[in-house]
């Protein structure tokens, strides 16, 4: 079977997969990106290796999945306290900020108590890969579980969008509000795959100048601002489709933001395979690579359109 038949069919079925699920929400979408986060940070374990480092796989693996369920904040509050009250003990119950501070903590002395008693290669190098892996992959990616859940009342401003003031508990409006949810992760999902191939195909019909020749060779600035303007054009887009809580500024920021940084997600993630000498992340994904190739330009962008819509636009 070509390569070119295998990413086809693999679009085929992830697709409406990945478009079910982020409209369904709740613990469907989290335990979707959990997985993929698992898989995407052994990924980048097996790289690590390739420059002979010997990360905690295990441990970097539990704290990944920790750091995403602190992202599914809310229903895991409710079922922590939920069962607390049920056995009537009564437990501090701390901030999600507090809560990833915790976990990062935890896990930060965990894997160096873990590399004082294991006596496998250095331990300041497998203890700084260990540690970027959590960061980089399992806390970027679990933005994306957080921007899901910010579309429920009192996450998200339902009376800035809806006039009633019975709207936090109107099931027609949060209905309304959680789709809109939905819709923005299929939105940015769609944005960074319409910018990659728009960088993809005007690179190789006019790209003359190089980007970035030691990391991606093929990359080309004519290439990465056809890219960018496409992003800014789809983000856009998608504002008058189906995101009708955005204003054109609001959505202009998020497709500048994908256009800028979700294209250097892509190269320092194109840097990573080069150092480590292989072309793919993995072959789970036949024609595609792995999970990281997949996903390195939203591990760069969902963490700011994270901060942007909770820090800015819904504050």
């Amino acid at each position: 079977m070509s390569n070119h038949l295998q990413r086809l069919l693999v679009a085929f079925v992830g697709i409406p997969l990945i478009v079910i699920l982020c409209l369904a929400g709740g613990v469907y979408f989290f335990l979707f990106i959990a997985i993929l986060s698992a898989f995407a940070l052994h990924e980048f374990y097996k790289l690590s290796e390739k420059k002979n480092l010997k990360p905690s796989i295990p441990l970097g693996i539990i704290a990944g999945f920790a750091l995403n369920l602190s992202f599914f904040y809310v229903p895991v509050r409710e079922t922590v306290v939920d069962f607390a009250t049920s056995v009537g003990i009564g437990i501090p119950y701390p901030t999600q900020t507090q809560l990833v501070f915790m976990i990062m903590l935890i896990f930060i002395f965990a894997v160096l108590i873990h590399e004082l008693f294991r006596n496998r290669g250095s331990v300041l190098l497998n203890a700084s890969a260990t540690i970027l892996g959590v960061l980089y992959i399992s806390l970027f990616l679990g933005t994306v579980i957080g921007l899901r859940e910010l579309f429920v009342p009192f996450d998200f401003p339902m009376g800035r969008y809806f006039s009633l003031p019975s709207s936090f508990t109107d099931p027609q409006a949060v209905a309304i509000v959680y789709r809109w949810g939905g819709y923005t992760i299929i939105a940015i999902l769609a944005t960074i795959w319409i910018c990659d191939s728009a960088a993809y195909y005007i690179g190789s019909a006019i790209g003359k100048h190089k980007l970035f020749p030691r990391v991606s060779p093929n990359k080309s600035w004519e290439g990465a601002i056809g890219g960018f303007i496409f992003a800014i054009l789809a983000a856009i887009s998608a504002k008058y489709v189906a995101l009708e809580y955005l204003s054109v500024t609001n959505a202009l920021v998020i497709g500048v933001i994908v256009g800028v940084f979700g294209q250097l997600g892509d190269l320092v993630e194109s840097a990573l395979k080069r150092d480590a000498g292989v072309k793919d992340s993995s072959t789970l994904l036949p024609g595609h690579g792995g999970v990281l190739d997949r996903f390195d330009s939203l591990l760069f962008a969902a963490p700011l359109i994270y901060f942007y819509l909770d820090y800015i636009l819904f504050s």
